[in-house]
């Protein structure tokens, strides 16, 4: 976020409403999906076995979430009291004629009795918001640039000449910049601004939902909010675009709060395995201003109103350092990822390095409440510092699961793990963070984890530890039982969910248990709506090259060059090994593609096709369930895999 456009944007109207946080006990939770998000697609060839960051994942998360959802409805069925009959003077019970216009409202229902949620703790939205990326205000804070909005415009054009591209020079993402870790294709804009899309609607529907006098509708309240889309977001700086990540959605979630809502404190909470090095940046050039403002506005003239600063962030990253993208040992990587400061010069920083750990013992009491839980000290700390409790506060968790224990081996080779049930403690500990000093607002945005397993326990754990069941202490949180996400339990689970042909159906026995059956019937309701079908998309048959890092310059009449800011050097993901994607090398297993073969299109039956990455069974990590084929190496080198050398 350059400081021209900083500039430009101080004159904005910000949103005023009323600014006192409304407190009525137990919090409710919405998970916003976007269908929009399946439309970005690997077409740089027609093998995307390689491909990690994939449409399919959001299916595994959706399937972690309706499982919480059907536990949660047990717990919360379990917890209800029976409530006393209220007989009025006509001797007529008033609780049987509230029943009976209940059923009959219930009756009028035109959807499905399975497809309606058991419980007030949760509610599912599909997200309606549409934005466009040279219009929306916020993502032009966070990634405009002093001559306008060249890196916005670019990544449109790659996007809508990306076939042209691959058939003309191999690969739709221009010279500089690491083409193994970053796809796209004509659909993607529609899946990268749905994303931003449904996250500012969960942005709003929190703050409405905690204001004193709100206008929305009880029914449409929530103070929680999880956002289940992609591609992800945290790698990608102002006008940096890298591992997966095209726009930071988290930051623009967090500058839409700010230009929309006056959100003035801003806690960031990175879980991801990998750390965010682009949501740090943006942070620290957002935090660089508000400091620069604010020692302007000390010594401006009396006669001379003092300019409204802007946001302050805190960021805090728990992460693995020895990944990507700080796994060449860049300097300058290592250093942005190991950064401690808190208050010098404006900055809010905190950085946490993962350890592995050989028990559970180990895990919960030493690691987790010696090291991992200082995230959340200095974020009280941040608060506090700045103000303490207030209207002008919100939460975000940059939520990844990829250091989950479920995660493939090959993404996670350094043996910096977290179990299941961290993301359920660490969630919950937010949850308590946000009800001290936000009003409970917390905004979770999906971010990486890549196997199935991974995503759908991790999705679970984290759904129970957004959720507050009616009645039940918040703090004690009694009502989960973490066995739910045990290894037996994601077992039956996967069975009962796996994708089938459209003429088969689920087939569950008899005498499965009701949370499984419960599970999926209600997966049809989180998954793809079928009045948006997705769209066709080609795989061409053209390896992909490798591609030399460049230094960020001056913006020039070339597209390639048009980029700004300080250099940010950026490492490449390669995806190699068995099934990966490789330099330019020839398909042994069959002939290169005609021009019929390449004009064929590749139809993705999402509904229905077995997931591409199953998640490996337990003690066999290199091949997957019982099919016997082996998962991809994600190495991350900037250097090419050995057999393509020289």
């Amino acid at each position: 976020m350059p400081r021209g456009l900083v500039v430009a944007l101080e004159d904005l109207p910000v949103t005023t409403l009323d600014c006192s946080i409304r407190h009525d006990g137990n919090k409710h939770t919405t998970i916003f999906i976007q269908d929009e998000c399946l439309k970005h697609r690997f077409i740089r060839s027609r093998d995307t076995s390689g491909i990690v960051e994939r449409p399919e994942r959001l299916r595994a998360v959706k399937v972690g979430l309706a499982a919480a959802i059907s536990r949660i409805e047990e717990a919360d069925d379990t917890r209800k009291p029976r409530a006393q009959s209220r007989v009025g003077a006509s001797g007529v019970s008033a609780d049987s004629v509230e029943n009976e216009l209940a059923a009959a409202l219930e009756r009028m229902d035109l959807a499905p009795a399975s497809s309606q949620l058991r419980t007030s703790s949760v509610s599912t939205r599909r997200a309606c918001t549409t934005i466009e990326l040279l219009k929306n205000s916020a993502v032009k804070y966070v990634h405009g640039d002093i001559d306008g909005n060249v890196y916005l415009q670019n990544l449109i054009s790659w996007a809508r000449d990306s076939r042209e591209n691959i058939m003309k020079k191999g690969s739709e993402i221009p010279e500089g910049i690491p083409p193994l870790d970053l796809y796209l294709c004509p659909s993607s804009i529609d899946a990268i601004q749905g994303a931003i899309g449904a996250v500012q609607e969960a942005v709003d529907a929190v703050i409405s939902s905690t204001r004193q006098f709100s206008s929305i509708k009880p029914n449409e309240a929530c103070e929680r909010a999880f956002v289940a889309i992609r591609p992800p977001g945290h790698h990608c700086g102002e006008d940096t675009p890298s591992g997966f990540c095209f726009v930071n959605n988290i930051a623009i979630g967090a500058a839409h709060a700010h230009l929309n809502h006056g959100i003035q404190r801003i806690v960031i909470l990175d879980i991801d395995l990998h750390h965010g090095n682009g949501t740090q940046s943006i942070a620290w050039q957002i935090n660089e201003e508000t400091y620069r403002q604010t020692l302007e506005s000390e010594v401006s003239p009396g006669d001379v109103p003092p300019t409204k600063p802007g946001p302050r962030i805190y960021y805090g990253s728990l992460h693995d350092v020895l990944s990507f993208p700080c796994e060449d040992g860049k300097v300058e990587m290592v250093q942005a990822a190991s950064t401690s400061i808190h208050g010098p010069h404006g900055q809010y920083i905190e950085n946490i390095h993962l350890q592995s750990y050989n028990s559970d013992a180990h895990f919960w009491g030493v690691l987790y409440p010696q090291y991992y839980l200082s995230l959340l000290h200095r974020a009280r700390e941040f608060l506090d510092k700045t103000g303490g409790p207030g209207d002008d506060v919100m939460i975000f968790i940059s939520c990844g699961f990829d250091a989950c224990e479920h995660e493939y081996p090959s993404m996670s080779r350094h043996n910096r793990k977290v179990p299941v049930s961290f993301f359920h403690r660490f969630t919950r500990e937010t949850c308590v963070l946000a009800d001290t000093y936000a009003g409970g607002r917390v905004v979770s945005v999906l971010e990486g984890g890549y196997s199935d397993r991974a995503l759908t326990s991790g999705a679970m754990a984290h759904l129970c530890g957004l959720a507050d069941i009616p009645g039940r202490d918040v703090v004690l949180d009694d009502w989960v039982n973490e066995d739910w996400w045990n290894m037996d339990n994601l077992v039956q689970l996967e069975k009962s969910t796996k994708p089938r042909k459209a003429s088969s159906r689920h087939s569950l026995t008899t005498n499965s248990e009701a949370w499984l059956s419960r599970t999926v019937e209600l997966l049809p309701v989180l998954d793809v709506d079928p009045k948006a079908p997705l769209s066709s998309t080609r795989g061409i048959g053209v390896p992909p090259t490798s591609r030399k890092l460049r230094e960020r310059t001056k913006p020039s009449s070339s597209t390639n060059n048009s980029r700004t800011g300080t250099p940010d050097p950026v490492s490449t993901m390669h995806k190699s090994g068995s099934g990966g994607i490789k330099p330019s090398v020839k398909n042994t297993s069959s002939p290169s593609p005609s021009i019929t073969d390449i004009n064929t299109t590749l139809v993705f039956d999402y509904m229905n096709r077995e997931s591409s990455q199953p998640a490996p069974e337990e003690g066999d990590p290199s091949t997957s369930n019982g099919t016997g084929k082996k998962l991809p190496r994600v190495i991350l080198h900037v250097r090419p895999p050995p057999d393509t050398a020289g």
